[in-house]
């Protein structure tokens, strides 16, 4: 062999080594190996957390376009879809490389329905929206200036577990009513009734086909298959579509007993090009318009709403992805926090509400998701579901459910680490988990968490262990409840 024909093969040596190097230090820069993770489970858990979380690219604009704001405009749907898709795949990456968490972004349910329903009946969408950029940046100035740490220190591992049942809790919950497995009656007694509209009966196609995914899934866990709720969650989508090719169920908005959000079915071309128009049109006018007061009451109320549901989120999943220590912080908190509330800016300033972590990413690290590589795979799927959001909405909420559920009974475990023998301890951990559900809202069962603590362990003689923080937030959470009160009298 001559010198000539051995340099390709040394040339050929230098490169695998470079791209082993290359390969080693993104491991490294994510700690995939440190946290017992693979690139195989990052990627199957983003893909995961993004099949979980796509019904927001559908649900989001449903909740914005639906309500017309004090001008009487509305936002078209397309736009609001499209941004929603950007935001949430630019902050889900830029959590990822800067917190290295598994935690992805999507607008928020609990602000854009506030918007929705409250904040537009006096101001513009625009106005609205700057307000959302305005909330955002104070949680950054509080996360940069450590109080907001200062804040989940704080509370106790209690409470921090309670949050984390609770909100499991919550979207096994929010799975059950999206599946139509339970529903409102429409009546004071009882609220919710087996059955889409609480009928004591379960009779439409789509339920059964979360029902038969559910219980699928289910066994793929206790058997312990890898990648089993990613099984289960094509599987579901694959029978929906055959369901709706034989039945053509069509939208439950137009036929009885049809597909509640998307319907299992490509009508068309998968593609289509993103209007972005939407981005950058946000004022700042709210306080010209309604008076400083009002204004501020707004921003106070969507401050509350982001940092707690937030914290309750990042406590929940640190957990869940066992990234926590016993005090519940977990890897680069105060990056995390930052980053957080920079989503809240970046999701207004798009007009696509403000954008937080979400919950559903629970589903990726059931699936073996541990570090921020599997934010890259999630971000980059939101990315490019701006151009194929047809396909991107043919998993049926349904079928997403039923991951939801799984994910809740899991995070609901959580609670056999309290001892709930002491009642002082029981109560306030026992309405954290029961609020959260029943009022539809991560932040009120911590209000209700927090505010119940301080009170009876004070008054049973352990005012001691009660941090004064804890007094201030729950001293703030009276006033979040009591809103409704304080603007009427702003109003008078």
């Amino acid at each position: 062999m001559t010198g000539g024909e051995q340099q390709p093969s040394a040339t050929a040596d230098a490169k695998d080594g470079d791209e082993r190097r290359g390969v080693g230090r993104l491991d490294a820069f994510f700690e995939l190996s440190a946290r017992g993770s693979t690139w195989a489970a990052e990627i199957r858990g983003g893909l995961v957390t993004f099949i979980a979380m796509a019904y927001i690219i559908v649900l989001n604009p449903i909740i914005l376009s639906g309500s017309a704001d004090v001008s009487g405009n509305r936002l078209d749907f397309a736009q609001v879809s499209a941004v929603t898709s950007l935001a949430a795949g630019l902050m889900t990456i830029v959590f990822g490389v800067i917190a290295r968490l598994p935690f992805a972004f999507a607008a928020g349910l609990g602000i854009n329905s506030f918007l929705a329903t409250t904040v537009v009946g006096s101001l513009t969408w625009p106005e609205a929206m700057g307000l959302v950029v305005i909330d955002g940046l104070i949680i950054v100035v509080l996360a940069a200036t450590g109080l907001r740490r200062l804040v989940f220190d704080a509370v106790p591992m209690e409470l921090k577990l309670a949050i984390t049942a609770g909100i499991g809790l919550f979207i096994l919950f929010i799975g059950l009513v999206d599946a139509g497995f339970i529903g409102s009656t429409g009546v004071a007694s009882p609220p919710v009734g087996l059955g889409s509209g609480g009928t004591g009966s379960i009779a439409a196609v789509p339920t059964v086909i979360f029902v038969i995914t559910l219980l699928a899934t289910g066994i793929l866990v206790v058997r312990k298959v890898r990648g089993g709720i990613l099984i289960g969650l094509v599987a579901g989508t694959v029978l929906a579509m055959i369901v709706e090719a034989i039945w053509h169920l069509g939208s439950a908005t137009e036929t009885p007993g049809g597909w509640s959000l998307s319907v299992p079915t490509l009508a068309g071309s998968p593609f289509s090009l993103p209007d972005l128009s939407l981005v950058g049109a946000f004022s700042f006018d709210s306080f010209g318009r309604i008076g400083v007061l009002a204004a501020v009451m707004l921003v106070f109320t969507l401050v509350f709403a982001n940092f707690f549901d937030a914290m309750g989120t990042f406590t929940g999943l640190s957990r869940e992805a066992g990234l926590s220590d016993e005090q519940g912080n977990f890897p680069r908190l105060r990056s995390a926090l930052i980053v957080e509330g920079a989503g809240a800016a970046v999701g207004g300033s798009a007009s696509a509400s403000s954008n937080t972590v979400f919950i559903e990413s629970a589903a990726g690290i059931e699936e073996g998701a541990r570090t921020g590589a599997a934010n890259l795979v999630t971000g980059v799927l939101f990315l490019a579901a701006m151009f194929v959001t047809p396909l991107a909405s043919v998993v049926p909420t349904e079928v997403a459910a039923a991951a939801l559920v799984i994910v809740g009974v899991m995070m609901v475990s959580q609670l056999r680490h309290i001892d709930l023998s002491e009642f002082s301890v029981g109560l306030p951990v026992v309405l954290t988990v029961a609020t959260m559900p029943l009022s539809y809202s991560i932040a009120n069962g911590i209000g209700v968490g927090f505010i119940s603590w301080v009170v009876v362990r004070s008054a049973t003689g352990k005012w001691r262990e009660v941090s004064p923080l804890l007094w201030i937030v729950a001293a703030g959470f009276l006033v979040y409840f009591a809103r409704g009160w304080v603007e009427s009298l702003i109003g008078m």
